[in-house]
């Protein structure tokens, strides 16, 4: 992610409308159509604002107990018609509730707890996370 870890800091992705664009061009450079967008941990604050303002582009989303996820209201989350996986470890007790909180808005939802996984669930967990995404892609359109 642009700006975290070893990368090095990027001006255009201050902004959630910045990570936004970034985001958009990324999928438009890799020429997707209709991807489904995985997002864990700190990715939330690059997935979130382009679901907001571009949810209908994507098949689906999974969030993996984003942050940011408070960033926005109720009332944004339910005007997003994406299909939604909401995916987490039950042993995550600081970020996973508070994303569940929030997500749990987005009309199309649906959740998944990973028993005995922590925040990084899909390192914890690596099967039963991809029978609970395999499952949930199945379903989609």
């Amino acid at each position: 992610i642009p700006g975290y870890g070893d990368s090095p800091p990027v001006d255009t992705v201050v902004t959630a409308q910045g990570r936004r664009t970034f985001l958009d061009h990324v999928l438009q450079e890799l020429t997707m159509q209709r991807p489904v967008l995985v997002s864990p941990s700190m990715s939330g604050r690059f997935a979130l604002p382009f679901l907001l303002a571009h949810g209908d582009q994507l098949a689906g989303f999974v969030p993996i107990a984003p942050v940011g996820t408070k960033d926005y209201t109720a009332e944004q989350y339910r005007g997003v018609q994406t299909p939604t996986l909401i995916l987490y470890g039950d042993r995550d007790t600081r970020l996973a509730p508070q994303a569940l909180q929030n997500l749990q808005h987005l009309p199309e939802h649906r959740v998944a707890v990973l028993s005995g996984a922590g925040h990084a669930c899909y390192l914890d967990k690596p099967e039963d996370f991809h029978e609970a995404l395999l499952g949930f892609l199945s379903q989609l359109k």
